[in-house]
């Protein structure tokens, strides 16, 4: 039996010796991350509409760089809206989704879908739409927030999710229509 104790201790020993020496300074420290760590990624659904938005809006404005200005009036077929329609759709759809966000469109005169044609005021218009948006969600405090949408009961997370949605809808239109043009999206080059 005190051949089995003492191999006991022999065993244990080496573990108890530097527990019991060790400052307390030390054993309380908190770990240091390692050196090479990624560094933390923002969560929680803020965070996550932010990222998504961020993805469809970069595929969105390079596919509207990628096809030629001279394609910005073809249409698939008769009274289906053109690329320049689809892309100024999308930015009135920021503008107009932001209100159940509570916040105003900028002030426009006529119909942006048929005014603005040009790919040059189009790009523009898209751009300053996603800076319209971005804000808007910005401004968002409380994602529970009810609200009326379309008639029907949501929130501002309903909201939200509603944007991405509309906005992945007309990017997939956006590629279906350059394709028919012959223009690769960028990404899948």
């Amino acid at each position: 039996m005190t051949v089995l104790r003492s191999l006991v201790v022999l065993l244990v020993l080496p573990f108890l010796v530097p527990a019991a020496t060790a400052s307390p300074r030390v054993q309380n420290a908190p770990a240091k991350p390692p050196q090479n760590s990624a560094p933390a990624v923002a969560q929680g659904f803020k965070a996550e509409f932010v990222a998504n938005l961020d993805e469809v809006q970069e595929k969105i404005m390079e596919l509207a760089e990628s096809v030629p200005a001279d394609r910005y009036g073809w249409r698939p077929a008769p009274d289906v809206r053109s690329v320049s329609e689809v892309y100024m759709h999308i930015a009135g759809g920021n503008y107009f989704l932001a209100t159940f966000l509570g916040v105003k469109p900028p002030k426009m005169s006529g119909d942006i879908e048929k005014d603005v044609t040009r790919k040059a005021e189009v790009l523009g218009e898209l751009r300053k739409s996603f800076e319209h948006l971005r804000a808007a969600a910005a401004g968002v405090a409380d994602l529970d927030k009810p609200v009326k949408m379309f008639g029907a009961p949501t929130t501002y997370r309903g909201v939200l999710m509603t944007v991405l949605s509309h906005l992945h809808e007309h990017l997939g239109q956006s590629i279906a229509y350059a394709r028919m043009n012959g223009v690769v999206p960028p990404w899948s080059r």
